[in-house]
């Protein structure tokens, strides 16, 4: 259980990464890179056999000082999702997601890919999620709200978006982004080598039990 809390008063300019995160970083996404590369061909197939389109998915979201990054997925849902459906907030048991997409989502393999912006130094492994631009939040009572407007998202982006989080670990999968947000904040604030290798290893039990798509507590 997370037992850090928010502390209003750290002033922004107090926020940076401990150091060798970066090292950690680069080091870990090298040896993921060789020992995953089986699974890559093998979802490659997958992807290919099942409806023919392409593998990968683009997708522009905001990096770090809200600059623009080009992540890319596995994809997971039909062909040309976006333009027939708009960016659209996933949904529990989503029309738009393949038979493939479902298992990939479940255990958040189709994020792999984006071990390769890890790498680049555009994201880190642990970290607020990077978050899609411009993406409709279809579960928040408030309607259409931008990002920018959403409080806590100025301080979540100084610091590289992750590709797990205590966010994306302990916060319940509907919850709106401010309360998303506020575990980011618990992150930011308490950023530590110890901390990020707990969350990824509660990733990977997660991942293990195909459990990132439910609404419940995942672990």
């Amino acid at each position: 259980m997370i037992v850090y809390r928010v502390r209003p008063e750290a002033p922004p300019q107090a926020i940076a990464e401990y150091p060798l995160k970066r090292v950690w970083d680069f080091l870990l996404a090298s040896s993921a890179l060789l020992v995953s590369l089986p699974l890559w061909v093998a979802f490659a197939i997958a992807i290919k056999v099942e409806d023919g389109g392409p593998i990968f998915y683009r997708q522009k979201r905001w990096g770090k000082d809200k600059t623009s990054i080009d992540v890319y997925k596995f994809r997971t849902m039909v062909v040309d999702a976006d333009t027939k459906f708009g960016i659209v907030q996933a949904e529990e048991n989503d029309p738009r997601v393949t038979r493939v997409g479902r298992f990939l989502r479940a255990t958040s393999l189709d994020e792999m890919p984006q071990i390769l912006n890890i790498w680049k130094g555009e994201m880190s492994w642990v970290g607020p999620r990077a978050l899609p631009m411009n993406e409709v939040q279809i579960r928040e009572e408030s309607g259409y709200i931008p990002d920018e407007a959403v409080p806590g998202f100025e301080l979540r982006c100084r610091v590289r978006p992750g590709l797990t989080g205590v966010a994306q670990v302990y916060a319940p999968r509907d919850v709106p982004r401010r309360d998303k947000f506020r575990y980011d904040l618990i992150y930011i604030q308490n950023q530590s080598f110890c901390l990020d290798a707990k969350l990824i290893v509660l990733s990977f039990w997660i991942t293990f039990r195909g459990s990132w798509e439910r609404r419940s507590k995942k672990f």
